[in-house]
């Protein structure tokens, strides 16, 4: 992202180990790791997934994170097996009642595991051994819990070099099979390929980890994917992870995966976008980001008013921020309302400092929570779009 213009408490502690049947009969195989996190193997869909839980069962891993001991398991075949790689069938929801516990955030792999395995990865900018590695795992961890995983390559040409990139998007259909319009949850997954701003000048050719700047918001619809798996959403759901958003010096040569997504999408078929960026910072506060005010007021409301219910007053605040150039803004220039959450004043910023110990699995939590209450409670209507000046 970029501005017209532009602080963090760290809460460590993994998720604590729960044993928890979810509702409408729906088994899971709960996994206790050595380090103490419990994770969802599996969630039963079929003689495939159960293959993947019995494997694992065995002593095998997700994720490099070693099994240490099975806490509990029932498997039941629901439904039939899954069929190809791009269309994943899924078990029925259970119901939600609005609450935030009820949805079931230590039941599958947080966030904090995300965020921490992209940064194990190191940098991700376009061209990398880092982003290749993560474009294959972003594209194999969907097809586990999406309805249909698409992948759109394109190449951009610079500074005399071709780049690949690759823009990677999961349709979780609703609850009573509808697939459009739907709600758009979009993230950046390239990071920054070199820190700029970083205070040591011999590091600023140097790229970033960008473990705020990159990872977190993938991080936090990643764990949505898995929890929308056994959910249902009342309404379509499309998870959009977008390349090139960091990518050149000036905002010409940046926000390219989105450009790209939104000028090959049919605007009638999205409700609306809820893009994620910088959400992970330890001492997290979001304010309002002025373009998504201007275009989407409706649509900022609604995810403010959810953060109130949930009681995460405090760290969205209603009070205006900044300008800021991000990925929701091809959208708004298709007519689409849109949002940007993201907590701007964050001081490792294109540095080098941008690793993980500057990031709080409590920040990613909040905004999982948020976002999950706006979709999940099955209030949301769509909105309307006041398009700035000059848009």
């Amino acid at each position: 992202m970029s501005l017209a213009e532009s602080t963090p408490s760290r809460r460590n502690g993994l998720a604590q180990n729960v044993l928890h049947k979810l509702g409408a009969g729906v088994g899971v195989l709960l996994l206790s790791t050595a380090c103490g996190r419990t994770i969802t193997a599996a969630t039963c869909v079929g003689t495939q997934e159960r293959c993947v839980a019995q494997e694992l069962a065995r002593g095998g891993s997700v994720l490099g994170t070693s099994i240490d001991s099975i806490l509990y398991a029932s498997i039941e075949d629901r439904l039939a097996s899954p069929t190809a790689e791009s269309s994943v069938k899924m078990a029925s929801p259970g119901t939600f009642d609005g609450s935030a516990g009820d949805h079931a955030g230590d039941m599958v792999e947080d966030a904090w595991h995300y965020l921490e395995f992209q940064t194990r990865l190191g940098p991700r900018n376009p061209g990398s051994t880092g982003h290749r590695e993560l474009v294959d795992f972003l594209v194999s961890e969907l097809v586990k819990s999406a309805d249909d995983v698409q992948v759109q390559p394109f190449e951009v040409a610079h500074e005399g070099a071709k780049y690949s990139m690759t823009n990677v998007s999961a349709l979780f259909k609703a609850s009573d099979g509808r697939e459009r319009p739907f709600i758009l949850l979009g993230a950046h997954f390239d990071t920054r390929p070199r820190a700029e701003c970083d205070p040591v000048p011999e590091l600023r050719s140097s790229p970033i980890l960008g473990a705020n700047d990159g990872a977190s918001g993938v991080a936090v619809l990643l764990e949505i994917a898995r929890m929308l798996a056994y959910r249902r959403p009342p309404v379509p759901v499309m998870l959009a992870f977008f390349d090139g958003e960091d990518f050149g010096a000036s905002t010409d040569w940046m926000f390219l995966g989105s450009r790209r997504y939104a000028e090959t999408t049919n605007p009638s078929d999205v409700m609306c976008v809820l893009l994620l960026d910088m959400i992970g910072d330890e001492d997290l506060d979001i304010y309002v980001e002025r373009y998504s005010l201007l275009s989407s007021p409706d649509l900022v409301d609604t995810v403010w008013s959810a953060a109130e219910r949930l009681g995460h007053g405090q760290t969205f605040h209603r009070e205006l921020g900044l300008y800021i150039l991000d990925d929701h803004i091809p959208f708004i220039e298709r007519g689409i309302p849109s949002i940007d959450i993201i907590d701007f004043d964050y001081p490792y910023w294109h540095t080098t400092l941008d690793t993980a110990d500057k990031c709080s699995p409590h920040s990613l939590r909040i905004v999982r929570d948020v976002v999950l209450e706006v979709i999940l409670r099955g209030e949301f209507a769509g909105p309307s779009l006041h398009k700035p000046e000059g848009f």
